[in-house]
């Protein structure tokens, strides 16, 4: 039940007038809708190789203005050039999110921690929650690229530093140890963002999107599958845990020396004022009809939150061990969260966001019932992986529209910090679902629980009837 993925982008391209808006144009990202798959997880770095034929010089991190060239259609992105950055950037957004939101999980739950402990795991969330505080200052101090490695390399020791408790069960200094790996965490998810929308022209953006949720899932995968399969066989989480630390310290060496250095403009100032980190904020909430909005992007996954939280436990109540958790709930799940994404990513980008959004909201609400069922019915092991690939399939799809519909209400030249604001709210409703979630678990049991997981679904259903769908500059 992997699904919580706030931090990657739809870039989207336009087409003929029958397609409307998109995430970016010339906004947000001067084209219209196409996205391609996503999520997974997400995030993004961009990086061309050719920029325009006249670079200004590199003397601040804020986004690049449009070339002539660019104006024209010619990418900054240097084509085949930017798809190994691009990929290991995202897997390394991808890698330490599973480590707070799932690996944390499976470890608390293996040491036999009570629902409500695991429940309070989603706390960890509070740093996506409130990234927004923060994501003004990545936009305007320093480079998002050094910004990028630095936090990169800061999770590799702090990860390191926990693989000792974790083996020995050490649950409160693990606790403490992933609030550190979560805001950094956070923080290398703003930097990637901005540093993909900033290297990458839009045709770019969108061509690399289904690479960007191909290599965050896989990250998902091999957090939530490899990691806790290890950790099942080789009878400890030390060794998940050097594993995690070895593969961001290899991200963030390779990116100090790889990851190519986008140009950008002059500023007009250089005294960074009050007013520019205020900026986001308000343009964000001046877009028309904000309050609903504002609801839906909290309401959109509660009900899924609430059944994500206790996942968990939950496959542990049916009988599957650990290692059967890992494959089934984290390889075979994630594939097919996969899938979902690129199907989602398929069906906005034929039939649009306006027709596609109601649909996907009331298919992802519907699939809890199935969890439900298997909690009611307690079925063999073959109808519980079918459950979980059918649910995964159906969250990736769901994941697709979310993007899609954030990623619309980016404008102006503050597009990192408004994915921010609105992935961070997304994530709020997760964070709260996950207070309440093994309390309501403990005390009626997982069938009745999964039917309240449902009815918190119900009012994110109601509000997607009434949502824009069309970019936040369109809107009257």
């Amino acid at each position: 039940m992997t699904r919580n993925y706030h931090h990657l982008t739809f870039p989207e391209v336009r087409f003929p007038e029958t397609s409307k808006a998109g995430p970016f144009n010339s906004t947000c990202s001067n084209a219209q809708i196409v996205t391609s798959v996503q999520q997974v997880f997400p995030h993004s770095t961009a990086l061309a190789s050719s920029v325009a034929s006249n670079p200004a010089p590199v003397t601040s991190s804020e986004p690049p203005s449009r070339t002539n060239d660019e104006a024209h259609g010619k990418p900054k992105g240097d084509g085949l050039g930017s798809v190994p950055w691009v990929a290991t950037t995202y897997y390394g957004e991808g890698l330490p999110f599973s480590i707070v939101h799932q690996v944390s999980a499976e470890m608390f739950t293996a040491f036999g921690a009570s629902l409500a402990a695991v429940g309070y795991t989603s706390l960890y969330g509070l740093a996506w929650n409130f990234k927004f505080l923060w994501s003004p200052t990545v936009d305007v101090v320093g480079q998002k690229r050094s910004w990028v490695v630095a936090t990169q390399i800061a999770l590799a020791l702090v990860m390191f530093a926990l693989a000792m408790p974790a083996q020995h069960g050490d649950l409160p200094t693990v606790a403490w140890g992933l609030i550190a790996v979560s805001i950094l965490a956070a923080t290398q998810d703003i930097a990637v963002d901005g540093f993909y929308l900033d290297a990458l022209s839009d045709k770019r953006q969108a061509a690399m999107s289904g690479l960007r949720v191909g290599a965050y899932r896989i990250a998902m995968l091999v957090g939530k599958g490899g990691l806790v399969v290890l950790a099942g066989l080789a009878g400890g989480w030390k060794a998940a845990f050097i594993a995690a630390g070895a593969m961001m310290l290899l991200l963030g060496i390779g990116h100090a020396l790889f990851l190519p250095r986008p140009a950008t403009v002059v500023r007009s100032e250089t005294k960074k004022t009050w007013r520019e980190f205020v900026a986001p904020f308000l343009s964000f909430l001046k877009q028309p009809k904000v309050g609903l909005i504002l609801a839906f992007i909290l309401t959109y996954r509660a009900g899924d939150s609430l059944m994500f939280n206790m996942g968990t436990p939950f496959f542990k109540d049916l009988g599957l061990s650990t290692a059967q958790r890992g494959i089934i709930n984290g390889t075979w799940g994630t594939l097919a969260g996969v899938g979902g994404s690129i199907l989602g990513g398929f069906l906005v980008s034929k039939w649009s966001l306006e027709r596609t959004l109601r649909p996907i909201v009331h298919a992802q609400g519907v699939a809890i019932l199935l969890y439900a069922w298997l909690a009611f019915t307690r079925p063999s092991l073959p109808a519980i992986v079918a459950v979980v690939l059918a649910e995964q399939l159906i969250a990736g799809i769901g994941t697709a529209g979310l993007m899609v519909f954030l990623m619309r209400r980016c404008q102006g030249a503050h597009k990192a910090s408004h994915f921010a604001i609105g992935s961070a709210l997304m994530s709020l409703g997760a964070t709260l679902a996950g207070l309440v979630a093994g309390k309501l678990a403990q005390r009626y049991g997982f069938t009745v629980f999964f039917l309240i997981s449902f009815a918190a679904a119900v009012p994110g259903m109601i509000l997607s009837w009434f949502v824009p769908t069309a970019r936040a500059d369109e809107q009257a």
